[in-house]
């Protein structure tokens, strides 16, 4: 069977065979006897996109990347100019008839959510007078009701990047006279969506009034990605005030979502915040929990939690047990596992690069391919398209600029520099020029197969799909941006938004034993003591005072031993120090804590910016040490053990296939303390509810 190609001079190319539109696309697919139509697509669509030869188009040449990448560069700013000068200070722009929008809470949301794109794009000008302006006219004491999903990825998150960039000499875009404005809006508006956590469950509210909080006739319903999706920009916060309430509302919301998941380890779509009942029961990885998983992956990753690491390989595996089916991914009933939607839709198309940062490439490929083709066909992706059927799904045929595709098709690229994803990138590049571009922006296209275009254009546009797009062609060029060559490994929000993996935000539990207390610290080991409201942040984590901090479960946690000396310029800038030469060396530093570490440091730093804090007791050069830690996929900071490595299993006491990891000795100790089940996140249902009520 034939894939058709969209060319640019064709807006209805071809339809794929296969069942009647009539069909009913809530049978189930069968995996026996006759081939089902869903496998059948399958197999035509990877044969005609992974066959040699299958590219859409012919190779992207460097010299053409280079010409590609300028193109979306002018792409994002005919699209930033139309707004400064057409819809700002509202809050989006409408391309079309070139007017603004207030369509959050109104206070620039397209401006704040491009400021660390302007960055990206080295474009300090504009990046500083956008946050001065913000800084100086945005406020939050507003009577308006938003979203709490909205609020916190596109403001909350723009704000915390364009701080952490604004705010660093490192990154090279730093505002002399920059003064944490940022972070100061950030704290209010995150203190304004507090109130929504008041809830039985740790689950909050899916809005809460800026003014008043809560409103009365505000409903229970939430759903699963609107409360698991708070954890990076909350922790963020946190790390950089010191403040761990954020943080711990966030992550008593995950909680809540986990500690109610099904027996098939699946959580469903919508939930009640209160009773704490599923309201709709089908799982799938799209609409509704989409970044549910993404976000206990990238927390993860960023901070080093390894429950978030749990739950994620728990939840990651039974989608790929429940909703898998090569290449596509389907939606069941989570409590039997029964088929009920056999839709892919547009949110989905995040999951390969996904599944990239989790280190399972071969599975992404084949469903980006798959999740290309639906592109193909009809120039764009539909919100929803029936496997069933091989057709638009009723009701969901508009293309609203969404970015998951090309943030797929960049990590995909950048795990494999296969140049077939540079070929997808420059049909997605034509399509959006070809049917997409506006007199004063870029329009959603309300109908994929007639590609009429709508007078919207939501700030996710410049945020996401503009800023994968960019990274792509320049990643091909040879990059030479603060994300790929910076000082810092960085988290992308599922905004797309910036989060380096600084010292200051990754490693909190290496310098101190209780959050807050960094930086505040004597000689003889103690600290000045935590505020009343500063709670420890996890006490399933916490060690003895007889415990080094290299019994945390981490390969990156064993240089720091004894006191909590906080955070030098150095380490902030991604510099750290080792302070034992061997273990008898190390036991007297518990003994005379007072002693000063830098003169005993050993500091290698690599050409790209990477630090590497080597130990003399490390595994000979051809042995090197094979981890499976965030330190692995962040690639910023290389700690060996203090001692002979030894294999231990993974958090869910199952096989360590695919998740070894090597720590020391003395890390046992601890192991079993930490080691995160589901009884026990059960167990802690009780606690969340009145730490959160």
């Amino acid at each position: 069977m034939a894939v058709a190609v969209l060319s640019p001079s064709s807006r209805a190319p071809p339809r794929l065979s296969g069942r009647s539109p009539n069909s009913n696309m809530m049978q189930p697919m069968r995996r026996q006897g006759r081939a089902s139509p869903l496998l059948c697509l399958s197999a035509a669509i990877l044969a005609a996109a992974l066959l040699p030869g299958a590219a859409v188009a012919d190779g992207v040449t460097p010299s053409e990347a280079r010409l590609l990448r300028d193109e979306v560069k002018d792409m994002f700013y005919h699209a930033f100019d139309g707004y400064m000068q057409h819809a700002f200070p509202l809050d989006e722009l409408r391309p079309l008839s070139c007017q603004g929008e207030d369509s959050l809470g109104g206070y620039a949301l397209t401006l704040i959510d491009s400021l660390d794109t302007l960055a990206l794009l080295g474009d300090k000008e504009r990046f500083a007078a956008g946050v001065e302006w913000v800084g100086k006219n945005v406020r939050f004491d507003i009577n308006k009701t938003v979203s709490v999903f909205e609020t916190n990825i596109r403001i909350l998150g723009g704000l915390l990047s364009a701080h952490l960039i604004a705010s660093d000499y490192a990154t090279g875009m730093k505002i002399e006279s920059y003064d944490d404005q940022l972070l100061h809006l950030s704290v209010d508006l995150a203190q304004r969506l507090l109130p929504a956590f008041d809830t039985p469950t740790g689950i909050p509210f899916g809005s809460v009034n800026l003014l008043y909080g809560v409103d009365d006739d505000e409903s229970k319903i939430t759903s699963t990605a609107g409360g698991g999706t708070l954890t990076l920009e909350f922790g963020v916060l946190s790390r950089l005030t010191n403040n761990t309430v954020f943080e711990q509302v966030a992550k008593n919301s995950v909680r809540g979502i986990w500690a109610r998941r099904s027996k098939l380890n699946l959580v469903g779509a919508h939930i009640n915040v209160f009773t704490g009942e599923w309201t709709q029961k089908d799982a799938g990885i799209g609409t509704s929990i989409d970044s549910f998983y993404e976000y206990v992956l990238k927390a993860y990753l960023l901070f080093g939690d390894e429950e978030y690491l749990y739950v994620f390989q728990e939840a990651y595996k039974a989608a790929m047990h429940y909703l898998h089916h090569d290449p596509w991914y389907i939606e069941v009933n989570m409590n039997s596992g029964a088929t009920v939607w056999p839709l892919f839709n547009s949110l989905q198309a995040f999951w390969p690069g996904l599944q990239v940062l989790a280190g399972d490439v071969d599975p992404a490929i084949r469903t980006h391919a798959a999740f290309f083709s639906v592109w193909q066909k009809y120039g764009f992706t539909p919100e929803g398209f029936n496997l069933a059927t091989s057709t638009v799904q009723n009701g969901q045929r508009s293309y609203p600029l969404r970015p998951e595709l090309i943030e797929s098709t960049y990590w995909l690229f950048k795990a494999t520099r296969d140049y077939r994803y540079l070929d997808v990138g420059r049909d997605i590049l034509a399509s959006l020029q070809y049917a997409a571009k506006c007199p004063c922006g870029y329009c959603h296209i309300s109908d994929v197969e007639t590609h009429k275009q709508d007078d919207h254009m939501e700030s996710f546009f410049l945020a996401e799909t503009v800023k994968y797009l960019w990274l792509l062609f320049d990643l091909a060029v040879g990059p030479d941006n603060i994300v790929e060559n910076g000082p810092y490994k960085y988290i992308f929000s599922t905004e797309g938004h910036l989060l380096p993996a600084t010292p200051e935000i990754t490693l909190v539990d290496e310098h101190c034993l209780h959050f807050g207390d960094r930086g505040y610290s004597s000689g003889d080991g103690s600290s000045i003591q935590q505020s009343a409201n500063c709670a420890q942040f996890d006490e399933r984590r916490t060690v003895s005072s007889q415990n080094s901090l290299s019994n945390v479960l981490f390969t990156t946690r064993s240089y720091i031993k004894g006191v909590c000396p906080g955070l030098s310029h150095a380490q902030k800038l991604g510099i750290s120090y080792h302070d034992e030469q061997d273990n008898t060396q190390n036991s007297r530093s518990h003994e005379h804590p007072d002693e000063s570490y830098a003169d005993q440091s050993s500091v290698q730093i690599q050409s790209s910016s990477v630090i590497l804090i080597s130990h003399p007791a490390t595994s000979p050069p051809d042995e090197p040490l094979k981890t499976s830690s965030r330190a692995q996929h962040l690639e910023n900071i290389v700690v060996t053990g203090d001692s002979e490595p030894i294999e231990v299993t993974d958090a869910t006491g199952g096989s360590s296939e695919g998740n070894t990891e090597f720590f020391s000795e003395d890390t046992l100790s601890i192991s079993e303390q930490i080691e995160v089940t589901a009884e026990e996140i059960a167990s802690q249902d009780d606690h969340i509810e009145d730490s959160t009520s």
